[in-house]
């Protein structure tokens, strides 16, 4: 785009735009969400180190669908309506505020169940949204009406969100999951009038760079905990060989996940919407995985109150998770394969790691080996 202005009309970006990449400010956007995702890791590490495996495990689940949703809500209306104006700007930052409240609110969230924080949050992130597709709405006419569902479909759901805050509790976990699946209808309904004109190329490069954070989050975590048991006096080589199991078993993800590029695969609306929404597997499960990590390291070096089969399943099973996610979202929808087999065979082994008394190293040994199968695939010359 032009030179930052105050104002410009808010028309919609071409499709087709050539070399559509990533704006400095959606890559402070993703920098800042993940400080929500690192909260959300270090509770659920510290939910497991306390044994309170189910209760982590929700919570985590229920926090990365918020900072995930605004997150992705975000994106795909970027990449249709980016005019970098300074009211864009503004309101994108005002986004941004929104998920550094979030992130503040995650552990009264996970440790108390007290989302008041967090669902603040994540309603001014959602209106700010909302003051995004007016402007579209008011500049692009023959997304008009696509634009006008976005906005008054948001900010009902918002509605619901606070009003959720006074339920009693035993229906705040309903609640969470009717508001829950309210959200993710709005995109479904609003893009039925006019698909908006949102470039697959810049999609899958937002996506992949989100990816690649997060993997990058989980390699900070871990990093963290060896440190942390090193200072305490616990370093050994079992140390450094579980360390080198997590770094073998992060990159092989990153691997798996950037074998391919993806813009292919994103042909049409409802493949799109398959594609975006199934990334919440892939994105849970690379944060969860730098918590399961961090996990491996504590019970290692003889910190809480888990057995070692609980802990190997901390990383394998999501683990297993982000492998399913990459089989059905990359490699399934390009045919049969050797990988397309190889794949759900890992993700199981992985998951019984944990039983063989040595789950990082089989881990790791299972996901490189996943690497070289794709390396045997024919070439293309």
């Amino acid at each position: 785009m032009p030179g930052n202005t105050w104002y410009r009309p808010m028309v919609a970006r071409s499709a087709d735009e050539g070399h559509r990449a990533a704006t400095p400010l959606e890559l402070l956007f993703d920098l800042c969400f993940v400080v929500a995702v690192a909260q959300a890791a270090a509770r659920l590490h510290h939910a497991f180190l306390e044994n309170h495996v189910g209760h982590g495990v929700l919570g985590f689940a229920m926090v990365f669908f918020a900072i995930w949703w605004a997150w992705m809500n975000f994106t795909w209306f970027a990449s249709a309506y980016d005019t970098d104006d300074t009211a864009y700007r503004v309101t994108t930052l005002v986004q941004i505020a929104g998920a550094l409240v979030l992130a503040a609110g995650v552990a009264r969230a996970l440790d108390n169940g007290d989302f008041t924080v967090i669902t603040y949050g994540y309603v001014v992130m959602r209106l700010a949204m909302v003051v995004q597709w007016l402007r579209a709405a008011k500049a692009d006419p023959p997304h008009r009406r696509t634009a006008l569902r976005y906005a008054v479909g948001i900010t009902v759901v918002q509605v619901g969100w606070v009003v959720r805050l006074a339920l009693p509790q035993e229906w705040l976990l309903p609640a969470f999951f009717v508001m829950a699946l309210a959200d993710i209808a709005v995109p479904v309904i609003a893009e039925r009038a006019t698909t908006t004109t949102w470039h697959p190329g810049h999609i899958a490069e937002r996506y992949g760079l989100f990816t690649l954070i997060v993997l990058g989050e989980s390699i900070l975590a871990a990093t963290n905990a060896v440190r942390s048991a090193i200072d305490d006096g616990h370093g050994s080589a079992s140390l450094f060989g579980v360390a080198a199991a997590g770094l073998v078993i992060v990159f092989s993800l990153w691997w798996l996940y950037f074998d391919r590029p993806s813009e292919d695969l994103l042909t049409s609306l409802g493949t799109a919407l398959r594609w975006g929404y199934g990334h919440l597997v892939i994105f849970a499960s690379a944060a969860a995985i730098g918590a399961g990590l961090e996990i491996a390291v504590d019970v290692g070096a003889g910190k809480g109150h888990i057995s070692a089969l609980v802990a190997g399943m901390a990383t394998a099973v999501p683990v297993a998770l982000y492998l399913l996610g990459v089989w059905a979202l990359q490699i399934l929808p390009r045919g049969r394969s050797t990988s397309a087999v190889a794949f759900p065979v890992a993700a199981v082994l992985v998951v019984l790691s944990p039983f063989t008394g040595a789950p990082l190293y089989v881990t790791a040994v299972l996901v490189a080996a996943l690497v070289l199968v794709g390396r045997l695939r024919p070439q293309n010359p």
